[in-house]
């Protein structure tokens, strides 16, 4: 079920991405769905602008009273009308995120996810980002994760490539290697 929303907000958002390109209005488009996502994140919207018993007009009303009319580029509330009559309300987090992954691509950033064990400090911080533009010679978007269970170091998702320096990544490449015979004393 995942994967559905996922491939449907990725398709959303390129119909939507292809439009703000064609009228010179990504950075508008962006700025506009970060903020519908943040709005639609609290649980007590979720549940008023998806009450089952409520007609389509009462629930867009519903949605377009959190923004004001001037707010909204009218193409962007016509996607978000169009998701609200499909009840696809959980979709619009994923749809920013991926308009948010054209756009970076469009601009040359690359994105990053870190895990790491324990929260990194600012310089920690700083210096991985540092390290990862080093290494693909553009900007980076860098978003933080912590994950105990890798017991130390830091694993590092650039694009499809996984740079695993965790210690429980490296406890697993010696136990295989163990396993496989290619250690012997």
């Amino acid at each position: 079920m995942a994967r559905a929303r996922t491939t449907t907000a990725r398709r959303y958002a390129e119909a939507a991405f292809e439009l703000a390109e064609r009228d010179g209005k990504v950075d508008v488009w962006l700025s506009q769905l970060d903020r519908v996502a943040v709005a639609v994140s609290d649980p007590a919207v979720v549940r008023r602008l998806e009450n089952p018993q409520s007609p389509f007009d009462e629930r867009h009303a519903a949605f377009r009273s959190l923004f004001s009319k001037d707010e909204m580029l009218p193409q962007v509330w016509n996607l978000l009308g169009l998701v609200l009559r499909r009840r696809r309300l959980e979709s619009i987090g994923g749809i920013a995120r991926e308009f948010r992954r054209l756009y970076n691509r469009r601009v040359g950033i690359t994105e990053a996810i870190a895990t790491s064990a324990a929260e990194l400090d600012d310089d920690e911080v700083g210096a991985l980002r540092g390290r990862l533009e080093q290494m693909t010679g553009g900007k980076v978007d860098l978003s933080l994760r912590v994950d105990p269970k890798l017991l130390g170091g830091v694993q590092v998702r650039l694009g499809d490539v996984l740079i695993d320096g965790s210690v429980r990544g490296r406890l697993e490449r010696l136990r295989a290697r163990l396993e496989s015979g290619a250690l012997t004393a």
